[in-house]
């Protein structure tokens, strides 16, 4: 087997290997039999079928006009396999719930215990409920007799099949494979697009940026997002290039899963759509199964987010409603497109309005306004402030967390500062200036080659990084503190602008060789780029790749756990420690859990103990300090940790640490 193959077929394996296992268990989990032995079962077959249909067709190269060599392709393939040990040593173990990624572990706990949703509130516990109880904590909704999970359930449905092979080590586990896969990815879409002689410096340029290592040592959702888009985007690429029905509605199907992992990625998908109008319009074998391959796969994702998630897509109505009826308007215009390209009269008008703006100057204008909307960007901070007045709640307690953040900082007090107008620099500060100009440079440079009718290949490459890259800078919708805000750059705009970056480092080497240089010239421009780009980026990421952070709460909770004891009702009487545990000891203990409302008083608890008591079981009340259950009987230490958690920056990028210390105390109350 050639090099070209090896690469070409390893770079898409992985967003094969997750669309069949989303294909499989999504149905299974609907059903509420989402179980080890059937997804396992259907996974093999699904498998299977899916990486015949998608490896057939020949890949002798990646490109038969650039053969690869093993130096490149085990160039990708080894910064994989280091990126993957790497982080592997360095992985968090976020399981309490502070942020997105424990709230992830403990969706995907419940699932690989319990197979179906909602999550019980099981009341009957507490002696049938109380009103000083409630069941709810952050990113687990009550809603009736239910809890309910608060994200979509592709990344919980992944992590599931890691907890049911290795406990939950094999869930954390699952964000270095993850990481490591999608660094081999955009390795092998960088072969395709520039040229395979770069695709190691691609990889490890994604490897070694500090939003790469951090969101991969962790359970995060733009993890499997991008193996499927990297994925998705390679598939299309070989199933265009050799008309192959198949590999097109696999690559749609990967692209449409993404809504089933991010419910914002139905915006970035939107330039597929075109692209599949386009391509059916002009009568291409591959348009027909990439359209249905996308409708499918967001389709899917829709179904879960309405029967399962609904709680959060209305938490989140003010931005998705908008985004649907973008979408909606946006597959009619484009079915319009289809019939009039169709069409012969306005088929023939269409194709000539092409030309003529491929001959006119058009293609040098939209290359002048590609730099000064970067221009923008950059000079965005002096003309603009954004802020967000609160709407709710929870907007409230973001304005509060901004404020803390900025007395933390030593910078002026005001919680409402978004600090949108500062994501261009983000972007800069994890990749560096010589890698952000590159890129300006190159989409600049492939704005107009594509108006031209030239660089075919990158048609729908260019539409997704553009419009994500724009629409995500312009609005990034995120708590603005670093590293955590940076995970809204590596799902789209950190790959898309190395890769343009790359792209435009490959156009000045062959610029450099046709002038006439020998080859001692092109090796130094070669390794001069190399250092150019990868420097700025290891200098950022220095400090952070060694740093270890949220380690030892797997022994930590499963320790508390033990000291709890079986055949408990939980009653968590303080409010951070109810936020913090109050699905943790629900899914990790299995023991039913509530927590006090805010104006509950000891009177209430000794009501609900009783209760408790009256029903058969054993009350535990537990806190964050030993005052808080002091009230209800002897306080018992249950969980001490102390580690490391993530820097919180809001003006520069993040350099280090801080410290974490976690504390739970409880009490068993005797019978009233």
């Amino acid at each position: 087997m050639s090099a070209g193959r090896v690469l070409a077929r390893v770079s898409v394996v992985p967003a094969l290997l997750v669309v069949a296992w989303l294909a499989v268990s999504l149905p299974l989990l609907l059903a509420g039999i989402f179980r080890p032995v059937p997804a396992i079962a259907l996974f093999a077959a699904a498998a299977a079928a899916v990486l015949w249909f998608g490896l057939r067709a020949p890949h002798e190269e990646t490109d038969e006009a650039r053969p690869v060599s093993w130096w490149a392709a085990g160039g990708v393939l080894a910064v994989g396999v280091v990126f993957l040990v790497f982080q592997i040593v360095m992985n968090a173990e976020q399981i309490i719930v502070r942020r997105d990624p424990a709230s992830y572990v403990q969706f995907a706990t419940w699932l690989k215990d319990h197979g179906s949703l909602p999550i019980p509130q099981m009341r009957w516990a507490f002696g049938g409920g109380d009103p000083a109880l409630r069941y709810d904590s952050p990113a687990f909704y009550q809603r009736g007799d239910d809890v309910v999970p608060q994200f979509m359930a592709g990344l919980p449905l992944i992590l599931a099949l890691g907890g049911w092979i290795a406990g939950t080590h094999g869930m954390l586990l699952m964000a270095p494979l993850l990481g490591a896969c999608a660094v081999v990815a955009f390795g092998g879409l960088t072969a395709r697009l520039v040229g395979p002689n770069w695709a190691p410096l691609g990889a490890a340029a994604l490897a070694l940026s500090l939003p790469m290592l951090w969101v991969s040592r962790s359970t995060y959702s733009e993890l499997p997002a991008l193996v499927l888009l990297l994925g998705g985007l390679a598939l299309l690429h070989d199933a265009r290039r050799r008309q192959v029905r198949t590999q097109a509605f696999l690559a749609g199907l990967a692209f449409g899963l993404i809504v089933l992992v991010r419910i914002d990625a139905l915006r970035d998908v939107l330039p597929v759509v075109v692209f599949a109008g386009l391509l059916m319009g002009c009568a291409r074998r591959t348009g027909w199964p990439l359209g249905l391959g996308l409708l499918a796969g967001a389709g899917a994702g829709l179904v879960e987010g309405f029967v399962l998630s609904r709680p959060y897509l209305k938490y989140l109505h003010a931005s998705l409603n908008p985004l649907l009826l973008m979408a909606t308007a946006l597959v009619g215009a484009t079915l319009l497109m289809v019939v009039a390209l169709r069409w012969d009269v306005t088929g023939r008008r269409l194709r000539h309005a092409g030309a003529a703006v491929a001959r006119g100057r058009l293609p040098d204008a939209a290359a002048v306004l590609t730099v000064l909307v970067v221009v923008a960007f950059a000079a965005r901070p002096l003309f603009q402030t954004v802020r967000r007045e609160p709407r709710n709640a929870d907007d409230r307690l973001n304005v509060h967390f901004i404020e803390q953040v900025q007395r933390i900082n030593h910078l002026p007090i005001d919680g409402t500062r978004q600090y949108s107008e500062l994501s261009y620099h983000w972007v800069v500060w994890y990749i560096g200036v010589p890698a952000a100009l590159l890129a300006a440079f190159g989409a600049a440079l492939l704005v107009r080659r594509l108006l031209r009718g030239r660089s075919p290949e990158w048609v729908l490459p260019f539409a997704v990084l553009a419009w994500t890259t724009v629409t995500t800078l312009l609005r990034p919708a995120i708590t603005p503190d670093h590293p955590w805000a940076s995970r809204r750059l590596i799902a789209v705009v950190i790959p898309g602008m190395l890769l343009l970056a790359l792209w435009a480092a490959a156009w000045g080497l062959r610029r450099v060789r046709r002038v006439g240089y020998g080859p001692r010239a092109v090796r130094a421009f070669a390794a001069g780029t190399a250092v150019l780009v990868l420097a700025p980026i290891v200098i950022m990421s220095a400090g952070y790749m060694v740093a270890r952070t949220e380690q030892g709460e797997v022994a930590a909770v499963r320790g508390m756990c033990e000291r709890i004891g079986p055949g408990r009702s939980v009653v968590i009487v303080e409010r951070a420690t109810a936020d913090r545990f109050s699905q943790v000891v629900r899914g990790m203990c299995g023991l039913p859990t509530a927590r006090t409302v805010p104006d509950a008083g000891p009177g209430d608890v000794a009501r609900v103990v009783r209760k408790i008591y009256d029903a058969g079981r054993r009350p535990v009340v537990i806190g964050g300090e030993a005052a808080n259950v002091t009230p209800y009987g002897q306080a018992v230490h249950v969980l001490e940790l102390r580690t490391r958690q993530d820097q919180r920056t809001l003006t520069r990028g993040p350099t280090g640490t801080w410290g974490l210390t976690v504390n739970v105390w409880m009490a068993v109350p005797d019978r009233p």
